[in-house]
């Protein structure tokens, strides 16, 4: 089973920049994907960001393209996720996921899933 602990959430204004860090454990190999997912109050569940390990492949939700930047760090099954410009909209809590099948874009699939960090954005 694999666990996964998210840090860097927080409260900043608009226009300011946040990163979260996320690090899985329990799992012998290398991810094949780790990603984000957010949720605000009232609202669906939105995949944000996910990257694929084997081939470094991202995908971005359209609504943070060019503002949010996902990555892995030389640690193993560590992934962070870079937001600048940050929106009120962005207001939501986030979570990570990872999947050892490789379906981070699958949340119906996805085996794995953190707790939460709050980002908080005010106009």
């Amino acid at each position: 089973q694999v666990q996964l602990v998210e840090s860097g959430g927080g409260s900043v204004q608009t226009g300011g920049s946040l990163r979260l860090s996320c690090a899985a454990s329990g799992y012998r190999f290398v991810l094949p994907c780790m990603g984000w997912y957010r949720q605000a109050p009232g609202k669906e569940r939105e995949g944000v960001a996910s990257i694929y390990t084997g081939d470094d492949i991202t995908y971005y939700a359209d609504s943070v393209k060019g503002r949010f930047t996902i990555s892995q760090s030389g640690a193993k099954n560590t992934v962070h996720l870079q937001m600048n410009s940050l929106k009120p909209e962005d207001t939501a809590m986030y979570y990570c996921v990872a999947d050892p099948g490789g379906y981070c874009r699958s949340p119906a699939k996805i085996r794995s899933w953190g707790q939460g960090t709050q980002v908080a954005v005010s106009s």
